[in-house]
């Protein structure tokens, strides 16, 4: 079937997509040996990839509201497909906003019509392995441009990539970004590793052995703490709150359509309901310009809903939804990833003290 492209967030087209996603997220397998080829053909066909970027480079320019608004839909629809699109969508509009405009011109056509993939390697500087001494990924400059040694932990769908936009830290400590060819010698993407959900992402690590990175490629840096210079989107933050309250949603609707059935499902659906719908309007006003939002506690609200209503639409579905291949399970499966995807130790810190049934962790 030809999906017609999706002009703006609230466009009947918008269906049409997720219908799509839905059926292939119950097809897809759940093993790193897979990938949702057939999903991100439907999305670049349906215009998806065109979403983030501005008209100048073939984009649509959608306000982060709209983005926000579509990201809900999809992830609703199939979290795995949605959570590759964040990675594969950092990467591009890192490459936009880089001002390295003659790779931004060589690359993005294709990015932007699915013929091309990337994906980006940046958790180390943010959240994954700050704890360590020596930096996971090293650069060395040359006159030719970078020399990387070490490996980027997390990159989802590095397998399939043609460029991954790593981060690199320098001797002196500051930090640089490069839209690294995969094609170059001492490149090579690890083994993705076996997830409890979302393994069809193939994340996993790339690592680098003396790889020469011409200089062309650089797309930020070497500064200090490249990542909160605003080259293209930051990570986690609202977004990955916005994917959570998409689960949230898809577990709620599935609990509104059995109550209808089963009176005893009224009241827990509605109240659950209720507080999704409640926090993706507080999401989606956060995500205006100008903005005054406290992103941590609305994660935390995120990460507590998420785990909540997929826990509950479980209940509702009884054994049935214990059988592999049920979409509830599955949804309680991928409800965990928020718990350890870029998630602050504040809000890891909040969630494990409502688990305790305690105020704070010194209580």
């Amino acid at each position: 079937m030809s999906l017609p492209a999706i002009t703006h967030c609230d466009a009947p087209e918008m269906a049409l997509l997720t219908a799509a996603l839905r059926k292939g997220a119950g097809e897809l397998r759940e093993d790193a040996a897979s990938w949702p080829f057939e999903q991100l053909r439907q999305c670049a066909e349906a215009g998806v990839f065109e979403w983030f970027l501005d008209p100048r480079w073939g984009g649509r320019g959608w306000s982060n509201r709209d983005i926000m608004t579509g990201y809900l839909e999809l992830s609703a629809a199939c979290l795995t497909t949605t959570f590759i699109i964040t990675q594969y969508m950092g990467a591009c509009r890192r490459i936009a906003t880089s001002g390295n405009d003659a790779l931004a011109e060589e690359l993005l056509p294709g990015l932007l019509n699915g013929s091309s993939f990337a994906t980006v390697g940046i958790s180390h500087l943010t959240t994954s392995r700050r704890h360590l001494k020596q930096p996971v990924l090293r650069a060395t400059e040359t006159e030719a441009g970078f020399v990387l040694d070490g490996y980027s932990p997390w990159c989802t769908g590095a397998t399939q990539a043609e460029h991954v936009v790593l981060g690199a830290t320098m001797e002196d400590g500051r930090e640089l970004l490069l839209a690294a060819p995969m094609s170059l010698p001492g490149i090579e993407a690890q083994a993705p590793a076996s997830l409890m959900a979302l393994s069809a992402s193939q994340t996993g690590a790339v690592r680098c052995d003396g790889v020469e990175v011409p200089r062309r490629y650089l797309l930020a840096g070497p500064m200090e703490n490249v990542m909160h210079q605003g080259v293209g989107a930051s990570p986690g933050g609202l977004q990955t709150s916005v994917l959570a309250a998409g689960l949230a949603r898809a577990a709620c609707r599935y609990m509104l359509a059995e109550s209808e059935q089963r009176s005893e499902l009224c009241t827990p659906a509605a109240s659950l309901s209720r507080e999704t719908e409640r926090l993706c309007s507080d999401l989606l006003d956060a995500s205006e310009p100008g903005a005054d939002a406290d992103q941590q506690r609305l994660r935390q609200r995120a990460n507590s809903l998420v785990t909540r209503s997929t826990q509950a639409a479980l209940g509702a579905a009884k054994g049935a939804g214990y059988i592999a291949g049920h979409p509830v399970g599955r949804w309680c499966r991928e409800a965990l990833f928020f718990l350890v995807w870029s998630c602050p130790q504040p809000v890891l810190s909040a969630h494990l003290c409502e688990l305790a049934g305690v105020e704070s962790l010194g209580d």
